[in-house]
């Protein structure tokens, strides 16, 4: 048996004391602050759990506004339909928008509705910057040039220093503009009126509803002449708009077009010139109940009553 003397068993005691003090510290220490995680995953539809990171879905283009000088298209549009409501020629559509088939649409799509420079051009505006033109502060100095007139006498001419010409910007002169008369400006921007003229003698068997029908029902038997309501450029002739029938579009300027549907025979073709009067069609009942003329006349695009435009009689 080992004896320990007193001394050492104090000397146990302190050391074993001592221990206990930083154990005791050590535990009553504060743990180190962790910086919080945030959890990012995207949960299923179903409530389901994913490990993956799951991004959310676009949302569709039928589902945003249309900008302005484009279309979305909607479920049964076609290109002709489209170039309709809107006033155009659907070849431009197909051109604008690089179209090799211009029968394959997709619900979706986004169509451009002008031209690729009129987009440019009104685009160009949208940051907000306008351009001035650039006036500087600093006056030229003049310094007298020694002159002589044809009399001998001396006179003086003011000359700007050529340090300071790089600072005067020149004023062009105005230049006359010649003015047109009002008619011969509406004429040159393809919005004036328009001298109308009835496509057909026949009698009046539907007038125009904006709801249910967007033209004017012209009766009369199979084989009789359809006109050109005014001169124009043909810009449709064809059967590929369901409801119309043998149709044909005439383009009279850049706000007006008017159509002439369920035609038996349709006498003219796609980028003729046609002339007030001149026939383009006989009446039929193509994709209608009987023998008529539906007329239609459109400006940007939009149906408006044709009897309000057409001569009385």
């Amino acid at each position: 048996m080992i004896l320990v003397s007193l001394p050492c068993r104090v000397q146990v005691l302190r050391l074993t004391s001592l221990a206990a003090v930083l154990l005791l510290t050590a535990c009553a220490a504060p743990k180190p602050h962790r910086a919080p995680v945030e959890d990012r995953t995207v949960a299923p539809a179903d409530g389901q759990s994913t490990g993956a990171h799951t991004a959310e879905p676009r949302a569709s283009a039928s589902a945003e506004p249309a900008r302005p000088g484009t279309y979305v298209v909607k479920q049964g549009d076609t290109l002709l339909r489209i170039a309709l409501d809107h006033g155009l020629s659907w070849r431009d559509l197909a051109r604008w928008n690089a179209l090799d088939n211009p029968n394959l649409i997709e619900v979706g799509q986004v169509l451009r509705t002008v031209p690729p420079q009129a987009v440019a051009a009104a685009a160009s505006p949208a940051d907000g910057l306008a351009t001035r033109p650039v006036v500087s502060a600093v006056k030229p100095e003049t310094k007298p040039l020694d002159a002589r007139s044809a009399d001998g006498k001396s006179s003086t001419l003011p000359l700007p220093v050529a340090g300071a010409a790089s600072a005067v910007v020149p004023v062009p002169m105005p230049v006359p503009v010649a003015v047109a008369p009002p008619a011969a400006a509406a004429s040159a921007n393809g919005e004036g009126e328009i001298g109308w003229a009835w496509p057909s003698p026949g009698a009046l068997i539907a007038s125009f509803d904006e709801q249910r029908n967007k033209g004017i029902g012209i009766g009369g038997k199979a084989g009789d002449a359809v006109l050109a309501a005014a001169d124009g450029r043909v810009m449709y002739a064809g059967s590929g708009l369901r409801g119309y029938g043998n149709m044909v579009i005439i383009k009279h300027n850049e706000t007006y077009l008017s159509a002439y549907a369920h035609n038996q025979t349709v006498l003219v073709k796609e980028d003729q010139l046609v002339r007030k009067g001149q026939r383009i069609a006989e009446m039929g009942s193509s994709d209608a109940d009987q023998v008529k003329l539906h007329f239609e006349i459109r400006r940007k695009g939009k149906p408006v009553d044709p009897a309000k435009l057409l001569p009385p009689r």
